[in-house]
């Protein structure tokens, strides 16, 4: 991934020096057990344990005359053990290394992303608190629909999330998964019990039946999760960039001092955060397309998922890292403008209580259709000729006839459809309750910001 979308701590996880050095924890653990059943003698496992280093370099050089990663990489160390380094690798294929590292790669940049979703979830939970009576309308077909509060919509916004970390954490629990079961997963080298004391010493699950490889479905499931979990970030970046439009106005990303929105036009104040999120979901979901079709290798092995691979898990982990990370800012600086929300609701004319009138028609006695028919046609004519609907409902023979205007009144009062909010919005606590405390215990609160301008 270029170095605009990788942030340090996860560019890290995928270093070529990080690639390596997993790969020496895994044949110092191998080393490790087979000294302690007498197979590598103690004195060459000090020597492993004291001498090993990588080179990065000098694999490099070593690779553009063997045209093999693997060869290089244990050629290398070995130069730098001496004698004794004849017992590194011994036993050993080189799947049983490379996938296995390639766990523990896959598990540090699963956890990493699971801390950026906790501490997302944290920000949006907070904003949803600080939100739940500030009065906004729905919208549906990008029309208007009923009122509802931006703390139900940050709300839906937190449970999807929610779900998104638990497929993620599961995909990652999953892929921490090695082998140590030699060319075509028979231990015909090496006896199962050695590699179930080198996976317990590394703090990964066992492959129960492998082949040369580790199968590919949980890394293709640990994609999709991510890939799922992206869709959701374009969801909610989606909605931020429509909100924000000139002729809404109700949200607005965070807009720091110095920053510019366009060359040519000094009034521009772009969604830009949410633009980028919106753009870098389909990687992910691009690369989540190619895990699946890793999936079906021939027999016990080929490598036309490997080259795939060097690209999609670094860049998927290095991509969501950076949505979450920078989704997070988003909420936490989002700007929110409910004196707009309150006047788009006013330019809605009433319309949105056309509902409720149908009800309270229906309740008269009046059949649906006719009933609906009334409204249908005081609404339309309300939107065309620019008039409150509760003007023309209240003129109307039949609606006069048989609704007090005292009761068309409370068809029009917000608050009647806003009264079980409070209810839904209890439904946040239930949030992280496995893991700690709820959403709050798991990071620092977020900050909120409101502009009433």
């Amino acid at each position: 991934m270029i170095r605009r979308y990788t942030l340090p701590e996860m560019g890290a996880v995928w270093s070529d020096t990080s690639r390596f050095e997993a790969m020496l924890r895994v044949e110092l653990a191998v080393a490790r057990v087979q000294a302690a059943r007498g197979l590598v003698p103690a004195e060459a496992l000090a020597a492993l344990e004291s001498r090993s280093r990588v080179d990065v370099d000098r694999i490099a050089e070593i690779e553009r005359t063997t045209d093999h990663d693997v060869i290089a990489f244990v050629s290398q160390v070995a130069e730098t053990v001496g004698p004794e380094g004849r017992f590194l690798h011994l036993g050993l294929t080189s799947s049983d290394v490379v996938d296995t590292a390639l766990a523990l790669q896959l598990r540090a940049a699963g956890e990493r992303l699971l801390a950026d979703a906790d501490r997302l979830l944290t920000a949006i939970v907070t904003r949803a608190r600080a939100s739940k009576d500030t009065l906004m309308m729905g919208r549906t077909h990008s029309v208007h629909a009923e009122p509802t509060t931006l703390g139900l919509k940050l709300a839906g916004w937190a449970f999807e999330l929610d779900r998104g970390r638990t497929r993620l954490a599961a995909a990652v629990d999953e892929i921490g998964t090695g082998k140590i079961s030699g060319p075509v997963g028979t231990y015909s080298h090496l006896a199962p019990d050695i590699e179930a004391d080198v996976l317990a010493a590394l703090g990964l699950h066992a492959d129960p039946v492998s082949t040369q490889i580790v199968q590919r479905d949980r890394h293709a499931a640990l994609l999709t999760a991510i890939a799922i979990l992206g869709g959701s970030l374009e969801r909610f970046a989606t909605e931020v960039r429509n909100l924000q439009h000139t002729e809404i106005g109700e949200l607005q990303e965070p807009f720091k001092p110095g920053q510019k929105g366009s060359s040519a036009m000094p009034h521009k104040r772009n969604p830009i955060l949410s633009e980028r999120i919106a753009g870098l979901a389909r990687l992910l979901r691009g690369y989540a397309h190619t895990a699946l079709e890793n999936q079906p290798l021939w027999h016990e092995r080929d490598i036309s998922h490997s080259s795939a691979e060097r690209v999609i898990l670094p860049d998927a982990t290095i991509v969501l890292d950076y949505m979450l990370v920078r989704m997070t800012g988003l909420i936490e600086g989002l700007v929110v403008r409910p004196e707009r929300m309150r006047e788009n609701i006013e330019r809605g004319l009433g319309l949105h209580a056309s509902s409720r009138v149908l009800g309270v028609l229906i309740e008269s006695g009046l059949a649906r259709e006719e009933a609906y028919a009334i409204v249908q046609r005081a609404a339309l004519r309300a939107a065309d000729e620019r008039v409150p609907l509760r003007e023309l409902l209240a003129i109307d023979p039949t609606v006069a006839q048989r609704v007090p205007l005292a009761r068309l009144d409370t068809c029009f009062n917000d608050a009647a459809f806003l009264a079980h909010v409070p209810e839904i919005m209890a439904r946040l606590d239930r949030l992280g309750g496995g893991l700690g405390g709820g959403v709050a215990a798991r990071s620092a609160p977020a900050k909120v910001v409101t502009d009433a301008g």
